[in-house]
């Protein structure tokens, strides 16, 4: 679906304006993939250089609250998705309210991935400064070291995501986003989004199920 808002420079038409407005979420998304990137090839050297202690490493941590959270996420997208559909339906009311799901679903995920960080400071899983750790081996810490830099990058793109959706949500309800004709808008929020989530699937089998 092209933009249909007013053209204007440097732009000649509508399909123009949209195609460069996607082109520009495409890099940026790019490179956010290249970020994670780095971290799942880092995780999978580490895997193929000491399997047995990734593995011993991975078994500590909480695979039941991973997957919950995967749910939620999942869940989540497919409210955004709705949302994005009512958008381009000229359906404002309606994307609003399905947006402000999506953000109680990501605030609902940070809830739980709080919980589990808490669980995991007790158990002496986190690898912070003077406390108490349960690692075998110098690998183990290594992994964890990974496991929370990525979950918590994670968790402050999926904060920023929930931000934006609410923000969104609040414009659509006072009429600041024309629909259809702004539909752009929450097309390449919801790429956001999407990204976020399909980068929370690719952590859980990388860190929770390294069996």
């Amino acid at each position: 679906m092209s933009d249909t808002r007013p053209v204007t420079d440097p732009f000649t038409d509508p399909l123009q304006q949209h195609r460069a407005a996607m082109m520009g979420m495409y890099v940026f998304l790019g490179s956010e993939i290249m970020l994670f990137g780095g971290l799942f090839c880092v995780a999978a050297a580490v895997r193929l250089a000491h399997a047995p202690e990734v593995v011993r490493a991975s078994h500590a941590l909480h695979f039941g609250i991973g997957g919950l959270n995967t749910a939620i996420l999942l869940t989540s997208s497919l409210f955004v998705a709705l949302g994005v559909e009512s958008a381009k339906e000229g359906r404002a009311k309606i994307t609003a309210r399905w947006l402000v799901a999506a953000a109680a679903l990501g605030s609902a995920f940070l809830t739980m991935k709080a919980y589990e960080y808490r669980m995991e400071f007790t158990e002496g899983l986190l690898p912070i400064e003077g406390l108490h750790s349960r690692y075998a081996d110098d690998v183990q810490h290594l992994f964890m070291n990974l496991y929370l830099i990525a979950t918590g990058l994670h968790a402050v793109h999926l904060s920023i995501g929930i931000l934006l959706l609410i923000a969104l949500s609040f414009r659509l309800a006072f009429g600041s986003i024309k629909l259809p004709e702004r539909a752009i808008v929450l097309v390449t929020a919801g790429l956001y989004w999407h990204l976020v989530d399909v980068i929370w699937v690719f952590l859980y089998p990388v860190f929770y199920l390294a069996r």
